[in-house]
C-alpha cells in the first residue's frame, strides 16, 4: 500500500477516534453518578467504536485464541504493550477491568474524564516507591471488588524488535491478592506501532496463555514465567 493511502487512511481514522473522545468523554459526564456497571457499558462504547473505526478506515482486525483459558473470577492480566490498540480492545475482552494507567492521563480534557467513570488504577510513575503501594493498595480493593486488573509490565510501550523489561508489580499485586496471573501475547504493534501516524492492514493476533498460579512462588519467579511465555508467544505469532 502506497505512503499517500496510507496517510489518508491514518488521517480518516484520527479524525473519527477525535469526535468518539469528544462524544463520550463529554457525554460520559451524564453517567458520572449512575452505577458502576451503567457507565462501564456506555463508556466502552468508545472502546468498541474505536475498534471498529479502525477496521472500517484502515483495515485492521483482530483474532483471539485461548479464550478458554480464562478463569472464573477475578485475575490480574498481563500483556504485551507495543501499542495504544491493546489499551481499547482489552478493556472489552476482559469485562469487568481496572488499567493501570499514569495519573497525568486522567487530567486530558474529554479523554481523562471518561476514563475516571471505569475505576481505573492511577498512580504516579515519578515516585516509584508509592507508584508501587497506589498499584497494590489500589488493585487489591478492585480485585475485591470482581474487577480483574490489567497491567502492562513493560510499562510503556516497547517497539518492536526491542528486549523489554517486565516489571514485578503486576506478580506482587497477585500474590497479595490471592487471584490467578493470566499472560496475553499479541501483535498489534506491527499493525498500530507506537509513535507513528500510518496504520497497517493485517490481522491482530491476541493469544492468551494458561492462568499462571501466584501461589507459593515469589514475584520475581512468577513475572519471569509470564515473560517467558508471553514473549515465546509474541515470536511465534509474528511467525506464522
Amino acid at each position: 500500500m502506497n505512503r499517500a493511502l496510507l496517510t489518508v487512511r491514518a488521517l480518516l481514522f484520527y479524525i473519527g477516534y477525535i469526535l468518539l473522545t469528544l462524544w463520550f468523554g463529554v457525554t460520559g459526564l451524564f453517567f458520572a453518578v449512575a452505577p458502576y456497571a451503567v457507565r462501564r457499558r456506555y463508556i466502552l462504547g468508545w472502546n468498541r467504536c474505536t475498534v471498529a473505526w479502525l477496521k472500517v478506515t484502515c483495515s485492521v482486525a483482530y483474532s483471539v485464541n485461548g479464550i478458554e483459558n480464562l478463569p472464573q473470577g477475578p485475575v490480574v492480566v498481563l500483556s504485551k504493550h507495543n501499542s495504544q490498540w491493546e489499551t481499547f480492545y482489552l478493556q472489552l475482552l476482559f469485562q469487568p477491568l481496572a488499567t493501570i494507567m499514569k495519573r497525568e492521563l486522567l487530567n486530558i480534557p474529554a479523554f481523562g474524564w471518561g476514563l475516571r467513570l471505569l475505576k481505573p488504577i492511577a498512580i504516579d510513575r515519578g515516585n516509584p516507591r508509592d507508584a508501587m503501594r497506589q498499584m497494590l493498595d489500589q488493585g487489591s480493593d478492585r480485585l475485591g471488588e470482581g474487577l480483574s486488573v490489567l497491567v502492562f509490565p513493560e510499562g510503556t510501550r516497547t517497539p518492536e524488535g526491542i528486549e523489554p523489561r517486565y516489571a514485578r508489580g503486576g506478580a506482587a499485586l497477585a500474590i497479595r491478592a490471592g487471584v490467578p496471573m493470566v499472560p496475553v501475547a499479541h501483535n498489534a504493534g506491527m499493525f498500530w506501532p507506537p509513535h507513528r501516524l500510518w496504520k497497517y492492514p493485517g490481522t491482530i493476533q491476541v493469544s492468551i496463555g494458561p492462568a499462571i498460579n501466584a501461589g507459593g512462588s515469589s514475584a520475581k519467579e512468577l513475572t519471569e514465567q509470564a515473560r517467558e511465555w508471553i514473549e515465546g508467544e509474541v515470536a511465534r505469532i509474528q511467525q506464522d
